[in-house]
């Protein structure tokens, strides 16, 4: 092989495209490069370099973007296009190397040198041999695919027919094979005549046997074709001839279909007998019989339960936490629950589960732990509203005689989440009623105990379901209201209203950020100054959860989106004296408490379902004959507590100097203000007690004190647990800095 001298043409990239010698082609050209380098060619009568391109995406290739070897090609003939587009018929000549690229002139040139192709002289044997093994190849190659370009392929095979040395042979072949162009590239990088030649046998036989394996398969499909082409006529003649014989009409495919899905869900063994039978009576029943629909609706709504589809759980001790930390703020203990409870089930899966009942006043998260609770075990969560449901049917469905009978919201449930093992909520568990038509409370019975919900029925399937795997989460406001049975059923974790200090915290890092987002307000254009939330949360809001303090804030939001809109503003900040001008008049207003110490007045401590509360206890005595009253709209444990705390003071009476016959000839009243308010329990004996104590003797009482605590007639006093709502009702208030449960 001897190397010529550097020569410049007209240089052209190919995308997808590679050009050999002795190869005639079309070329589509379209780039302004390539145009400027056609343009020149054709009008100096020069030859132009054609060479592809490593990658067919770049638009404008440099050096390092084309391949090395290329191909000089003789320019037969240019048919200009519209849209600025040629059809360009080229003849590959010879091989040549690029060495660099450079703009000459009005186009862009190729410094090239040109190959030797093959040598002209007497072929070897070895030369002679694998020229006619190529040309058996390609002829059988032919063969194969002789309705694909036929022309182009019947050149070809002519001219390696007439193809005296193996260089020009394989390019000849290589010119047509559909082979990949880095196969190509390669072959055309390939110098030497016999390797390239082999090369070129080998990858005819790889097409051959790629081609053979492609005809089978498009026999076989085309068989199969055949086969449901003619099994599709054949069920339209049958339907045509049922339709004209008045038999039934697309019932056998419903039939078929039904019998698919059934063989997919594979459900336990007695339900699929069961069904199996129904399909058959549908196929009997008349299409146009109301009968045959309530078959078919049974049969769907059985088909469309999960049965054996299940939900792989997920529970990572920590990451549970961190969801339930993240979703919740404060709520430890009921956290604490619920983590053991996880770990138990994790380590117990096939145990009886205890089924878990959140018990709390409304807003304060019930709900949203157990969306939580379903994240962080990675289980599809679905709600039930057990509220004003007065019917068992509504539970268990009904029977499927009925005309639009439907299964209960139970299995309603499972369809809706698909896998056998979801968590499922049932809401308000304690505002089930009854009525003549059952109690739906007694259907619950069944659901949520572990020992028999395995084979629970459903009065519309009929069909024992396993529910065992559910993971049964209720909720209610209270437990006056759940019947004892299935209260047994469940354990409590009782939910307490939020502190203030909760509630604020819950505010400022949740509820604003979510008002705001709600109603479009940067951070730049809305602030809630400090102690802004305090006051609402005082004055403005008397609830255990905080969707009354989330509405407060929704409304703010709402006032500072008219001002910024109506551009009396840019920025609005909310201060703690401006509230009455955005939300109005104070709602709520704070006891009066006493700066001086009080006789006769002393402070106690209540709970009520909004939190901690203090109150006054007020006794005046007067001369009278012993009458003893109590006003304030006490409760009967709350009168008692009083008359017990009358006879301990009576039995104190030495102690206390008072007069032995003060219960004779002296009234005495105890009143408790807020009297619409009704007010029961008896943690304020204590209280009550100091209180006439102090009106007896006229004895100051410290303003700064706030008791709690049960007295009984045996000359005791008995401490009263300190709720969590007493205890932050003590610390909230300005005044009170002595909290007493306990006095000997």
């Amino acid at each position: 092989m001897e190397e010529k001298i550097t020569i410049k043409l007209p240089l052209i990239p190919l995308r997808g495209l590679t050009v050999f010698p002795d190869m005639t082609t079309s070329l589509p050209i379209g780039r302004e490069k390539s145009l400027e380098a056609l343009d020149y060619a054709t009008e100096h009568k020069l030859p132009v370099f054609l060479v592809s391109q490593k990658d067919a995406s770049i638009q404008d290739p440099q050096r390092q973007d084309l391949c090395d070897i290329g191909t000089i090609a003789k320019i037969k003939q240019v048919l200009k296009l519209p849209g600025n587009l040629n059809h360009v018929i080229v003849e590959g000549k010879k091989r040549a190397k690029l060495i660099q690229c450079l703009p000459y002139e009005q186009c862009e040139y190729g410094d090239v040198i040109e190959i030797e192709q093959d040598f002209e002289g007497e072929l070897s044997s070895e030369e002679d041999a694998l020229m006619r093994i190529a040309i058996d190849c390609f002829g059988e190659y032919t063969t194969i695919i002789k309705n694909r370009n036929s022309a182009e392929m019947l050149f070809a095979a002519t001219e390696a027919a007439s193809a005296k040395y193996p260089g020009k042979l394989a390019d000849i072949i290589a010119g047509v094979l559909e082979a990949s162009e880095e196969k190509k590239q390669s072959l055309l990088e390939l110098v030497t005549p016999i390797q390239r030649l082999q090369m070129v046998i080998k990858i005819i036989n790889h097409e051959i046997e790629v081609l053979k394996i492609k005809k089978q398969i498009e026999k076989d499909v085309r068989k199969k074709m055949d086969k449901a082409q003619r099994d599709y006529f054949l069920r339209e003649e049958m339907k045509i001839l049922q339709k004209e014989l008045g038999d039934k009409d697309g019932v056998s495919a419903d039939a078929e279909n039904f019998r698919q899905v059934l063989q997919q869900k594979n459900p336990p063994e007695e339900v699929k007998q069961n069904i199996e039978k129904e399909i058959e009576r549908m196929t009997k029943i008349p299409i146009s019989s109301p009968e045959y629909n309530v078959s078919r609706t049974y049969i769907e709504t059985v088909l469309s339960l999960p049965w054996k589809e299940k939900t792989k759980a997920k529970f990572d001790f920590n990451r549970a936490e961190k969801i339930l930390e993240q979703d919740h703020y404060g709520l430890k203990k009921v956290k604490q629950r619920i983590l053991e409870h996880l770990a138990v089930r994790k380590l117990a899966p096939k145990g009886n589960s205890t089924i878990l009942c959140l018990v709390g006043p409304p807003g304060v998260g019930k709900t949203s732990i157990a969306k939580s609770i379903a994240r962080a075990l990675n289980l599809k969560y679905v709600r039930m509203s057990l509220g004003g449901i007065r019917d068992e049917a509504e539970i268990r469905g009904h029977r499927k005689t009925y005309v639009g009978a439907m299964p209960g919201r139970i299995l309603y449930s499972m369809k809706q989440a698909g896998t056998t093992n979801p968590l499922m909520l049932l809401d308000e568990v304690d505002k089930l009623n009854k009525s003549y038509n059952g109690d739906p409370a007694a259907a619950l019975l069944e659901v949520l105990d572990s020992e028999q919900n395995n084979t629970f029925r459903d009065h519309y399937l009929e069909l024992p379901y396993d529910l065992s795997q559910v993971f049964f989460i209720c909720t209610a406001n209270t437990t006056d209201t759940i019947p004892s049975a299935l209260l047994d059923r469940m354990e409590i974790i009782q939910l307490s209203s939020y502190t203030a200090q909760e509630k604020k915290h819950i505010a400022e890092e949740h509820l604003v950020q979510k008002q705001m987002k709600k109603h479009g307000l940067k951070p730049y254009q809305f602030n809630i100054s400090d102690g802004v939330i305090d006051e609402i949360i005082d004055n403005y809001t008397k609830e255990a959860g905080v969707r009354q303090l989330e509405r407060t804030i929704g409304s703010l939001c709402r006032k500072a989106v008219k001002m910024i809109v109506s551009k009396q503003q840019k920025y609005v900040t909310i201060l703690p004296e401006q509230l009455e001008d955005y939300i109005g008049t104070k709602k709520y207003h704070t006891d009066k408490i006493y700066t001086q110490p009080q006789i006769g007045i002393v402070r106690g401590l209540a709970w009520t379902k909004f939190g901690g509360e203090t109150l006054s206890i007020e006794v005046n005595t007067m001369e009278g004959t012993g009458k003893f009253e109590l006003t304030g709209n006490m409760g009967k444990v709350m009168q008692e507590s009083a008359k017990a705390a009358m006879s301990y003071i009576r039995s104190q009476c030495s102690r206390i100097n008072a007069e032995d016959t003060f219960y004779k000839d002296k009234d005495i009243h105890i009143h408790i203000p807020e009297g619409a308010i009704p007010k029961d329990g008896p943690s304020a004996g204590i209280t009550m007690a100091l209180a006439m104590l102090s009106a007896l003797t006229n004895a100051n009482i410290r303003n700064d004190v706030a008791m709690t605590g049960r007295n009984y007639t045996s000359r005791q006093s008995i401490a009263y647990r300190r709720t969590k709502r007493k205890n932050t009702c003590w610390k909230k208030s300005r005044h009170c800095q002595n909290y007493i449960t306990e006095t000997k």
